[in-house]
């Protein structure tokens, strides 16, 4: 019998300081007014000093298997997508791993910056349908003000930090479009575009080094790339755009988010927004937004959700699964 990967628990966790865009005012040229205008953006929390990805990632993992009423050890799996682990290894999955009490099992991440948790989704469908785990922890998580050039007023007032996790477990589906959990996924990415959005900074450095974006290519690449891997996944589940009832996209800039939901003929009545109130924060924005949405009442159970995401490689993919 076909195994589906359901969505059973849904966490998050936001650090405590928020930040809002008169912050900027006092050492940027910049304003309120433009921030807003040009991401939707009004404002974004940040990491304590010593908070870090992994503490993040943990709390929200809480959050998510209390809300499955499981325990740590009911967990087979765990993949944490991220890119700014706090340390370049072990990986901060196993840190999660320990944090969380759990004693058994495997952790492990993946980077695939702001296309990460669609990454980690696919890969942990991959791993219930093909019958090695059961249950699995699937992580959003970043701290990306600790990549930020703080005089760079195009980049560094976009992006927050915080952190959302799904458990997903192993039911038995019949095939069709109609089981609950992960219908389809489709990952792509090309490297020729490295330069539009990446950190200059690694192991050819010594250094962490400061995101650096060709902000007006990026735009112009995810309309396109968003719109079309959301088709084929879709397409995939043998499902059409009339048959969604949300989109839960990447958190990065509502302009794009606008774009992409028109490009389906949506309006954002459609579309699970929380960019306003937390930045882009990467791999943990798509995470971020299912559990807000759960805790706003907007997704409910049966609902068919599509998620999508685009980020530096480029790297981008969908996900549709029936909650």
């Amino acid at each position: 019998m076909l195994n589906r990967a359901v969505v059973i628990g849904v966490g998050h966790y936001l650090p405590e300081r928020v930040v809002p865009n008169s912050h900027f005012e006092s050492f940027l040229d910049t304003s309120n007014e433009w921030i807003v205008s040009r991401s939707g953006i009004e404002r974004r929390h940040f990491a304590a000093e010593g908070e870090m990805t992994s503490d993040l990632a943990a709390n929200a993992a809480r959050a998510a298997l209390a809300h499955a009423g499981l325990e740590a050890n009911d967990i087979d799996a765990i993949v944490l997508a991220t890119s700014t682990a706090d340390l370049t290894f072990p990986s901060a999955a196993t840190m999660v791993q320990a944090k969380l009490g759990m004693e058994r099992g495997f952790a492990f991440d993946i980077q695939a910056v702001c296309a990460g948790f669609v990454y980690a989704l696919g890969t942990a469908n991959a791993l219930i349908v093909a019958g090695q785990a059961r249950r699995v922890l699937v992580i959003g998580a970043e701290t990306f003000s600790r990549l930020m050039d703080w005089t760079d007023r195009g980049t560094c007032v976009l992006f927050g930090d915080g952190a959302g996790a799904v458990v997903l477990e192993a039911r038995p589906g019949t095939d069709s479009p109609s089981d609950r959990g992960i219908l389809a996924v489709d990952l792509n990415s090309d490297g020729r575009h490295r330069d539009l959005l990446y950190v200059d900074g690694g192991m050819t450095t010594g250094a962490t080094g400061h995101l650096r974006m060709e902000g007006k290519e990026v735009f112009r690449h995810a309309v396109e790339k968003l719109a079309q891997t959301a088709e084929t996944a879709l397409e995939r589940a043998g499902l059409s755009a009339a048959d969604v009832d949300w989109i839960v996209p990447h958190q990065a800039n509502l302009r794009i988010i606008k774009a992409t939901a028109q490009k389906f003929g949506f309006g954002l009545d459609k579309v699970v927004l929380t960019v306003q109130d937390h930045g882009n924060t990467s791999a943990a924005s798509i995470p971020l937004a299912l559990s807000v949405g759960v805790e706003r009442g907007q997704i409910k159970p049966g609902d068919l959700v599509v998620t999508e995401a685009i980020g530096g490689g480029l790297a981008w993919g969908a996900v549709v699964l029936r909650w």
